[in-house]
């Protein structure tokens, strides 16, 4: 094993795996908060210095600023063998104890390591640990209407929709379409609907302008668990 300028490590291009968006910034920072681990899995090269193993490694150490790394040479290994190398060493052998692990380790700790969370997304009762919805404090003083929501797209949208050469059913249809660009201030609305009666507090819930809880955002559908959940 060697420490050696980060720049003579040649990426291998023909690699088959990668990762990118938001785990390939979890990598980064994994790097950056335990750069001790790089020692203790150092990158597999052979002898012209392309990778074997730990291609996306060596991305996010140049990402993380590192100026070395630690490589192992497998230089003894045919062609062959160097293909068979970088397939397996990225295969990944056996499963998760899930109950161990969710009893043992710190949820949260696992994530942020960049460990994949299975979702079920028929069981609605797991911890939403990882949907992030703001809470809003009431303020002292009652908002004005006006305050609660901009509708300058909106009415905008509409003006145009008026002077189409179109039928009256369809121009209704666009029209509720357009309410999709008013732009609400939520704390404004959080601050105006903490003051008001019962039945109003209701219809502000129905129509998701206030979420009281992560389960209730997900029942009446204004959130959905689906496999890109990490990516929200």
């Amino acid at each position: 094993m060697q420490l050696i300028n980060i720049q003579e490590v040649k990426p291998n291009e023909n690699n088959p795996r990668f990762i990118k968006d938001y785990k390939f910034k979890k990598l980064v920072k994994s790097i950056k908060e335990f750069p001790q681990m790089l020692k203790l899995r150092p990158i597999v090269v052979n002898s012209d210095m392309v990778v074997l193993g730990g291609n996306m490694r060596l991305k996010a150490c140049k990402e993380a600023g590192l100026k070395e790394v630690y490589i192992l040479k497998a230089d003894d290994l045919t062609e062959e063998q160097q293909r068979e190398f970088i397939v397996k060493d990225n295969v990944g052998f056996g499963e998760w104890d899930w109950d161990v692990l969710g009893n043992e380790w710190n949820i949260q700790q696992l994530e942020d390591w960049g460990l994949e969370l299975p979702i079920n997304k028929e069981d609605k009762s797991f911890d939403l640990f990882d949907i992030e919805i703001p809470f809003y404090t009431p303020s002292l003083i009652e908002p004005e209407l006006e305050e609660l929501a901009n509708t300058d797209n909106t009415k905008n949208l509409i003006n145009e929709i008026e002077v189409l050469k179109a039928p009256n059913e369809l121009k209704e249809i666009l029209k509720i379409r357009a309410s999709f660009f008013t732009d609400f201030n939520f704390q404004k609305i959080a601050d105006y609907y903490s003051r008001q009666n019962k039945d109003l507090k209701q219809i502000f819930e129905k129509l998701g302008m206030v979420i009281l809880a992560p389960k209730d955002a997900l029942e009446k559908g204004f959130v959905e668990i689906s496999e890109n959940i990490f990516d929200l």
